[in-house]
């Protein structure tokens, strides 16, 4: 494995990169990171809708959740780089597909999340809040949404851990993302294949456990933050 490493390391990190596009590991975090960064404001917005009083705003966005849950995401890359094109005549390259589809995709269970972090809250909460003359939007914003995705957290990385193994779906559209630069090692070095995907299947355990620990850390510090919060206020009381 030493030797293995020692020859296609770079190429496993960045592909042919800077001659030639952007590969391998680097632009699988480059993936993961866009699609978390653009589904999660998405997916927040999704989430209020779906939980809003207003019909006309909650019932369009709930068909639109179900219709993407309901589907493979396989099948959603399979339409958006082969068959799209076909009736638009408008093709996108494979990062672009695989960010759209990621992001969409993401954004609608990022939807449910928010739904049901908000709908576990005490009625209470948004009661007293409109009692004290905030609107509704104002409400949610300030009173209700906070403490929710406060308790969604744990979800919400769960999530996030999703996303960074669906990248690996980019494989079958041809984008040179850490798996498929794997497949193309192992073509080359044939007979060791265990070691490969040996070293592939560690690279997506410390990136999926690294951000299991950071999300645990950032929960602890949350947790004792609000303790420290409530007893501020009892003192004061």
């Amino acid at each position: 494995m030493r030797e293995l490493f020692d020859t296609y390391w770079l190429y496993f990190l960045v592909g042919q990169y800077p001659n030639g596009p952007l590969g391998g590991l680097a632009l699988t975090l480059l993936l993961a990171a866009g699609a978390l960064l653009l589904a999660l404001p998405l997916g927040v917005l999704f989430g209020l809708a779906r939980v809003s009083p207003w019909r006309s705003v909650r019932w369009p966005v709930t068909a639109v959740v179900f219709v993407v849950r309901g589907t493979p995401l396989l099948m959603v890359v399979f339409w958006a780089y082969f068959f799209l094109p076909s009736v638009t005549g408008v093709k996108t390259d494979q990062f672009t597909t695989m960010l759209v589809a990621l992001v969409v995709f993401n954004a609608a269970y990022l939807a449910e999340i928010v739904r049901a972090g908000i709908r576990g809250l005490p009625r209470g909460q948004m009661e007293c809040a409109r009692a004290l003359g905030l609107s509704y939007p104002r409400a949610m914003r300030r009173v209700v949404l906070p403490q929710a995705l406060r308790n969604m957290l744990p979800s919400l990385v769960n999530q996030f851990v999703v996303t960074i193994k669906e990248t690996s779906l980019g494989y079958i559209i041809g984008l040179t993302e850490v798996a498929f630069i794997a497949t193309q090692i192992n073509t080359q070095v044939f007979i060791r294949p265990a070691e490969v995907f040996g070293i592939l299947g560690l690279t997506y355990f410390v990136l999926c456990f690294g951000l299991s620990r950071l999300a645990y850390a950032l929960e602890r510090r949350l947790a004792r933050r609000a303790a420290s919060s409530s007893s501020s206020g009892l003192r004061t009381t």
